[in-house]
């Protein structure tokens, strides 16, 4: 996440290429570029009920979520809490 809050889309998407063989660099970058808008990249790692809503808003709006499903039932913060509180 360090690496992606100092990048621009276009040196993460360089970077990110080789896993993405079948992929093109120009349509790497305008699908790195949505995510920068959507704001899906946080600094703060812990997983927040408004992001997750956010996100199932997302996969709804694409079909991809049948059914939304409880914060409170899928999401754990604990690891994430830790992991910030030592940084």
């Amino acid at each position: 996440m360090d690496y992606v809050a100092s990048h621009t889309p276009e040196e993460i998407a360089k970077t990110i290429q080789p896993q993405f063989k079948e992929t093109d660099l120009e349509t790497l970058t305008k699908i790195i570029t949505r995510y920068y808008e959507q704001d899906t990249w946080k600094n703060n790692l812990v997983f927040e009920e408004d992001a997750f809503q956010l996100l199932q808003n997302i996969l709804e709006q694409s079909g991809e979520l049948p059914e939304r499903v409880p914060y409170d039932k899928l999401v754990t913060t604990e690891f994430a809490q830790k992991a910030a509180s030592s940084k």
